[in-house]
């Protein structure tokens, strides 16, 4: 009897420990299930922004797009990022939005550059972006919200048009959860850190735009789809500390009073 008794307790300890041990292995890691496959991603990232661009107006003008591409190569350069794989695209909307859809298409609207004060808020807020497309915060949103196999079907040609609606919507109107954000607020920091810029700029952005909320709610899109504007200030203030706060123009003053001239008048 002892025996038999001896024998139940080293099973269960046996699969009590294959338990633990299974648990903490990071199967979703193993099988790459939180990433769709590099095909699946390009496929839906130009998918989702092939259907944004019908409904909307790009602004393809030299004026505005290469003094974005001059603030993206500074970043890009500057924490060794490969910027030939970020297609950056400019809506003319009075809505202050910039998201970031699969495949690293970046898309920013005119209204928010022309809320920005200085080139370091825009950078900031660029910063951010980046910082989710480099985790790929993106495709593990989609993955969460929508689901691998429906994105997969979607790739395919089988999702039907109104998922497909749905999950552009998902991703240039809803939040990331509060430990996505947080975790792209402070690689931004260190992004513009790296390329010389005062990332104190950034924490005044958040917190001037969070002011401004109860206001004007109506065209700040990317402000209340990021909840708790003056927290996320406050701790990238924290944050920053003691880090380098050189502030390095990215671009020449007339330049960017230029730009914002320019999308003021479209």
């Amino acid at each position: 009897m002892k025996k038999i008794v001896f024998q139940i307790v080293v099973i269960v300890s046996l699969f009590f420990s294959l338990w633990f041990v299974l648990s903490k292995i990071d199967w979703m890691g193993i099988f790459k299930v939180e990433q769709a496959t590099q095909t699946t991603e390009k496929k839906l990232g130009d998918l989702l922004w092939d259907l944004y661009n019908k409904a909307e107006k790009e602004i393809k003008s030299e004026k505005a797009n290469l003094p974005l591409d001059s603030i993206l190569s500074k970043i890009c350069n500057s924490n060794n990022i490969d910027k030939s794989q970020i297609k950056l695209h400019l809506i003319n909307s009075d809505e202050i939005n910039a998201f970031a859809l699969p495949n690293k298409h970046l898309v920013i609207n005119s209204g928010l550059i022309l809320a920005c004060e200085n080139e370091a808020e825009l950078c900031g807020v660029i910063s951010h972006e980046i910082a989710h497309m480099e985790l790929n915060h993106v495709m593990k949103k989609l993955i969460k919200e929508v689901g691998l196999s429906v994105l997969i079907s979607m790739t395919a040609g089988n999702g039907g048009a109104e998922k497909i609606k749905e999950t552009a919507k998902l991703l240039s109107s809803s939040a990331y959860d509060r430990n996505l954000e947080k975790e792209a607020d402070i690689k931004a920091v260190d992004y513009m850190t790296n390329s010389n810029i005062n990332p104190e700029h950034f924490a005044n952005f958040l917190y001037r735009l969070g002011d401004s909320e109860s206001t004007s709610m109506k065209y700040f899109s990317w402000i209340s789809t990021h909840p708790d504007s003056k927290e996320r200030a406050e701790y990238i203030i924290k944050y920053i500390g003691k880090k380098n706060e050189k502030s390095e123009a990215v671009l020449a003053t007339e330049t960017w009073n230029k730009l914002k001239e320019y999308l003021t008048e479209k």
